[in-house]
């Protein structure tokens, strides 16, 4: 009886092992080969405190049930350094045909190891778990990288305003900073964010995450508009005020296919979809043009431009002429318009009305007129 006990203890503590680090893979993600080769470690670590031999063989066997520990020590006739080496009546009990200065593998009952070691052994396979959620939360955030995700409010600072969001099995914090001016957000919503950038850092990996990103209008359009994600529909440029108003530049590549009809959808219905995720922001959709008088003309829009003008020295810098009842129109709420334009064109625009464009057309000729 005593014998069979023996033989099904192991067996039932390898058991135990794989039965735990299947549950640790299924809860927190982390696999059974990584946290095998952490506890691989451990064990050497353990035999070289407790035993002066780091020499040792772990056979892990997950589809087996195997877990076996041996120490590998030197056959010799008289022993000396016990951790390391063994006579040669209990070499060959183990294997008989084994002979002085041949190493034999010793079944190791890991029970045996000293209480520091088996600390020491038990901090390695907690470091190794912790580097395991690392390591899965890392891929997580990676695998998003500059990706539209759909993140759970789990908490708000009170002190700062910001949230702490989960992503997947992932935290994140979304800053007060990277939220949309006048969003009141609650624990619980369901938000859509755009992952800027992940970091490695000391404290574990971090993913930087946007409200207010001009891409999470772009991947917002690409989920929406089935021309912009099979690429029918380009988007060119994009500038936004974050709560205020997104100015999107859109080119189609099928003569066929209308782009800025195609962003916004019958009866408005996908564009419509997008300012309601942005909570109302409004969304002036442009026609991108190669030319560049006619985009800056489109990027006024709402304003109708008569006529742009670039500057001569080759600059990107150009003037706009309006009528003078849409001045304020192209200029926009506190130059809003037209900075969203400047922004989306990447040129500078000076916007006169037309009485006053065609005076300061013909005064400029005076002066270039020689006397």
């Amino acid at each position: 009886m005593k014998k069979s006990k023996k033989k099904e203890q192991p067996e039932n503590s390898s058991a135990e092992i794989f039965k735990s680090l299947d549950l640790l893979e299924k809860e927190r993600g982390i696999p059974v080969d990584f946290m095998l080769d952490r506890i691989k470690k451990a064990i050497v670590t353990a035999c070289k405190n407790s035993y002066g031999n780091e020499d040792c063989t772990v056979e892990a066997d997950p589809a087996r049930g195997v877990f076996q520990v041996y120490l590998n020590k030197t056959v010799v006739e008289d022993v000396e350094n016990q951790g390391k080496e063994i006579p040669l009546e209990k070499a060959r009990a183990i294997n008989p045909a084994v002979g002085v200065g041949e190493t034999v593998a010793v079944p190791l009952d890991t029970k045996e190891f000293g209480r520091i070691s088996a600390m020491t052994a038990r901090n390695i396979i907690r470091q190794g778990i912790r580097d395991g959620e690392r390591s899965q939360m890392l891929q997580e955030f990676e695998s998003k990288h500059q990706e539209l995700v759909t993140a759970v409010v789990d908490q708000i600072d009170p002190r700062t305003g910001s949230a702490t969001v989960t992503i997947g099995k992932a935290e994140a914090v979304l800053m007060k900073s990277e939220q949309v001016p006048g969003e009141t957000l609650r624990v619980g919503d369901h938000i859509k964010v755009y992952v800027a950038d992940v970091r490695d850092t000391e404290r574990g990996p971090r993913a930087i995450i946007s409200r207010i990103h001009p891409d999470l209008v772009r991947r917002l359009f690409e989920a929406e508009v089935p021309e912009i994600y099979d690429g029918t529909v380009e988007i060119k440029a994009i500038a936004r005020e974050a709560g205020s108003r997104t100015k999107i530049a859109v080119v189609s590549h099928n003569p066929d296919v209308d782009a800025v009809g195609s962003c916004i959808g019958a009866k408005g219905m996908r564009v419509n979809s997008i300012v309601e995720e942005l909570g109302g922001e409004k969304i002036d959709i442009v026609e991108y043009n190669d030319d560049p008088c006619k985009f800056i003309a489109s990027a006024l829009s709402p304003a109708n431009v008569l006529e742009v003008v670039p500057a001569e020295d080759g600059s990107h810098a150009c003037k706009a002429c309006v009528p003078d009842d849409q001045l304020s129109l192209a200029i926009g709420n506190k130059g809003q318009n037209a900075r969203l334009a400047a922004r989306l064109t990447g040129w500078k625009i000076d916007i006169k009305p037309q009485s006053e464009f065609a005076t300061g057309d013909r005064e400029n000729e005076n002066e270039e007129t020689p006397a």
